[in-house]
């Protein structure tokens, strides 16, 4: 998918670009910029005992099953007092999979789907269905097509231009005649033409772009094939740096590069701040990944889905401050979560200070000299 999938406001825009400058994503409400999260009592409702089925596209990408889930779950429960509960399903990348558990969740007569689409297109179809049986369904991290009431994720454009920055800013002088690989995630995400799009805002006459593949269904082993391509096309010495849409991508294409012979790795981004990306970055071989703070993105979407089932307006209670356009849609209200580029200089003001991986976890005996090298101990 090429076509731009979102609209955001200027003031919007201009909140998800502030952000970037607040070291740590749960420090947005002490920069003024979001309300605080975890602290609100829970409203009056007219039903707590509500059942969230909950839809996740993969498992290559490790938030998914280590954070999100769990986070969700555990917020559902806050929110209801206890009696919430979460109904989960995760398709591992398989569109026709993913389908059939909507369809699940919809005979199980759930009360709001969540669903990260493994494919926008092809899942409209069963959110179809859903809204046929009166089930409300929030699109959570990519924008599926179909009568969605609500969107939760981040300023995906702004994704790809944190990316391409970082880039720019590790080649330096020598930028403008660097080759480099774009290495962009599933054409059935639209997200990925957000991410591209942002990347191409920063790096589009600013370097050279030797070769540019897109990634079915994000698989790693897919990237891995195209590295080798793009090796073959440009060669290895060529190839100045490469933009990875995601950090399961940044790993195949660290490892091709390896298997050919490379002892110098050139810059390569990434994205959701795995911990085999965070380990890579302290160790060298990975220049960045983007950290979108799923925490606030996972209670968010708690929030909305409790919302929506118990008949409050999520505007009017501030759970969604804009609104995206998909290609079968216009106007769906929305929550953007801003995002952070984590780089070796800031693991501990960011991943760490959240909670999301503590040092000994980042900091095994393989990468303990490492960590000491940058002083992360």
């Amino acid at each position: 998918m090429t076509t731009r999938t979102t609209r955001t406001s200027a003031p919007a825009r201009r909140l998800a670009i502030a952000v970037v400058a607040c070291v740590s994503p749960l420090s947005l409400a002490a920069c003024g910029l979001v309300d605080s999260v975890g602290d609100d009592a829970k409203a009056p409702s007219r039903n707590d005992d509500i059942t969230v089925g909950l839809l996740l596209p993969d498992t290559e990408t490790s938030r998914f099953e280590k954070f999100d889930y769990p986070l969700i779950k555990k917020d559902v429960a806050h929110l209801t007092g206890g009696k919430g509960t979460v109904k989960y399903a995760n398709a591992g990348a398989d569109p026709a999979v993913q389908l059939k558990q909507l369809k699940g969740m919809i005979a199980a007569k759930v009360d709001v789907i969540l669903v990260d689409a493994v494919d926008a297109r092809g899942i409209k179809s069963g959110v179809e269905k859903a809204k046929e049986a009166g089930i409300p369904v929030i699109a959570y991290d990519r924008l599926a097509q179909g009568p969605i009431d609500a969107y939760v994720s981040h300023d995906n454009e702004l994704v790809g231009e944190v990316q391409g920055r970082s880039l720019r800013e590790a080649l330096g002088d020598k930028a403008a005649t660097s080759k480099i690989i774009m290495m962009n995630g599933s054409p059935e995400d639209p997200n990925t033409a957000l991410f591209k799009e942002g990347a191409l805002n920063e790096l589009k006459g600013n370097v050279v772009i030797a070769e540019t593949y897109s990634t079915s269904r994000w698989l790693p082993g897919v990237a891995k094939a195209n590295m080798k391509k793009a090796i073959r096309a440009v060669g290895l010495n060529g190839i100045a740096a490469v933009y990875s849409a995601n950090d399961g991508m940044a790993g195949a294409v660290i490892d091709a590069m390896k298997e050919a012979g490379a002892t110098n790795l050139p810059p390569v981004t990434g994205q959701d701040a795995d911990l085999a990306a965070v380990q890579r970055i302290i160790s060298g071989e990975q220049y960045m990944t983007v950290y979108k703070p799923f925490l606030l993105e996972a209670e968010q979407a708690a929030k909305m889905a409790v919302a929506k089932v118990q008949g409050r307006s999520l505007e009017f209670d501030a759970l969604t401050r804009d609104k995206v356009d998909s290609p079968t849609q216009e106007g769906i209200p929305a929550s953007l979560v801003p995002v952070v580029a984590v780089t070796k200089d800031n693991i501990e003001d960011t991943v760490v200070r959240d909670g999301v991986y503590t040092v000994k976890e980042i900091c095994t005996a393989e990468y303990k000299a490492d960590c000491a090298r940058i002083g992360l101990k």
